[in-house]
């Protein structure tokens, strides 16, 4: 049986939230690097596993860009923080922390004769996953700029506390955030 990052068992793992459950990849697999095969389809990074999309996600940041092998190490380090501190499946809680991360509610601005209105509307299952790589990921890089506690355990603490949805969280301030914004322009 294959295992993520050769510790971690992905049948453990269950999605409570059925708005994502089709769109995260828990499929075991032995290095989570698909060359970018995803790219190509519209719909294909729902295939992808959720360890690798957040390993592309660490990448974004400037002195991190293209190297994967560096931001994998980062999420395998973060995942041994994950399951050192909560004594739980770091897959589990980073699946919780997704589902908690993402924004459920945003505005679209709607052009009527030259007014810009802002508009609620509900944001799709694929985008609220993405979202919410995105925050915890960028979380993680604020947590960490000027600070001496290194990356590995920034991401480690902003998945733990966007899991247990801490409001002091980057991702769950962002989330709630939005949320608010469009709760304003219903």
């Amino acid at each position: 049986m294959k295992k993520v990052f050769g510790k971690w068992d992905p049948e453990e793992v269950e999605i409570k939230d059925l708005g994502v459950k089709c769109y995260i990849n828990l499929k075991p697999v032995l290095v989570p690097h698909t060359c970018g095969r995803h790219s190509k389809q519209i719909f294909a990074k729902s295939e992808q596993s959720i360890v690798e999309r957040l390993i592309n996600k660490m990448m974004r940041k400037e002195h991190n860009t293209g190297k994967k092998i560096k931001a994998y190490n980062i999420v395998k380090r973060a995942f041994d923080i994950i399951h050192e501190r909560t004594g739980n499946n770091p897959l589990q809680v980073l699946v919780d922390a997704i589902a908690n991360a993402g924004p459920r509610e945003e505005i679209v601005r709607l052009k009527y004769g030259g007014i810009v209105v802002p508009k609620a509307v509900d944001t799709s299952s694929q985008r609220r996953v993405d979202q919410a790589l995105m925050f915890i990921a960028q979380g993680a890089w604020q947590r960490s700029f000027k600070n001496r506690k290194s990356i590995e355990e920034c991401l480690a603490d902003e998945i733990i506390a966007a899991a247990s949805y801490d409001v002091k969280c980057y991702a769950i301030s962002q989330k709630e955030s939005k949320e608010r914004v469009a709760e304003g322009a219903r």
